[in-house]
């Protein structure tokens, strides 16, 4: 979880309220992705020796924060203010923290499920909360649900468009099943004689990307205007990361592929004619979603 110019764009657009709430809760998760990695605002790594430590001060502090305890770091005291608020809980914090857990063990996903459990760790469960600070309430689980696929879509596009710097940091978010079906030998993934393989499993990503964005575009539909305003915007210029990984091919990697300032306002424009019309027609959800995922988490 980095540092996000495409996120501080899609957020502005939030009512000053809700704005502030989201603001609070990406802290959090910035401050919680900062002691897990032992680095500071998202920098170079620190000594990883120690991470079982750090986690368990993760634990810790949110879990003052929560109970409404100073936990003595304001990006705690901040997100404890925000989740009594909105009704955030101990159970949807705690599936948050377990990615950084699976980064912290040097985790590395066998199976397509696998890949989606970590997806919802670090991007899906985040997305459940967002929603809960933009007025879902907490028991509405089909739009928390969907709010989930937006997180899960997210991180798929992150995760197609930077498999050679998770490779450069010894980190691999390719199941190994795909790797194996693709005949490339685990991590020699970026060797140039396997790009072609390489860029159908990265196809294969953006498909399953793709196939999230279109489930979460129906949830946006009920929230406030400003709230799906802002999500839709922020769908788009991840989804225009997918396909342009995707269109790519093999030269997705030879550099880093981003959304330029004009097309992330053009995706603002645009998504706020979306927010003005009605919503698409409710789609198949994908087999794999919160609830899957979160039962297959604790079952773990």
């Amino acid at each position: 979880m980095r540092g996000s110019k495409s996120f501080a764009m899609a957020s502005r657009l939030f009512d000053a309220p809700t704005r502030e709430r989201v603001w609070l809760l990406y802290a959090w998760c910035r401050r919680c992705d900062d002691l897990a990695d032992n680095q500071d605002h998202g920098g170079t790594l620190g000594e990883q020796a120690g991470a079982e430590a750090r986690l368990a001060t993760i634990y810790d502090l949110t879990a003052k924060a929560l109970a409404g305890e100073p936990a003595g770091d304001p990006s705690f005291d901040a997100f404890g203010l925000v989740a009594r608020e909105c009704g955030i809980t101990a159970a949807m914090a705690d599936d948050v923290i377990a990615g950084f857990a699976l980064d912290a063990a040097d985790w590395r996903p066998r199976t397509e499920a696998d890949l989606l459990q970590y997806c919802y760790h670090v991007a899906g469960a985040v997305g459940v909360m967002m929603a809960v600070v933009m007025g879902v309430a907490p028991d509405d689980e089909d739009t928390l649900d969907r709010a989930c696929d937006l997180g899960l879509a997210f991180q798929l596009a992150n995760i197609a468009r930077d498999l050679d710097e998770d490779d450069a940091a010894d980190r691999c978010y390719l199941p190994l099943e795909w790797l194996v079906e693709a005949d490339i030998p685990p991590g020699e993934q970026m060797k140039p004689h396997y790009r072609g393989q390489l860029a159908a499993l990265a196809h294969r990503m953006c498909e399953m990307e793709k196939a999230y964005e279109a489930s979460a575009r129906i949830g946006a539909g009920r929230l406030g205007f400003r709230q799906r305003w802002a999500v839709l915007a922020a769908a788009g210029i991840y989804g225009e990361i997918a396909r342009a990984v995707d269109a790519a091919g093999e030269h997705a990697w030879d550099h880093r592929i981003h959304t330029s300032g004009a097309r992330k306002l053009w995706h603002v424009a645009h998504a706020l004619w979306e927010a003005a019309t009605p919503p698409p027609r409710a789609s198949v959800r994908p087999l794999l979603g919160r609830r899957q995922l979160a039962e297959r988490a604790r079952a773990a």
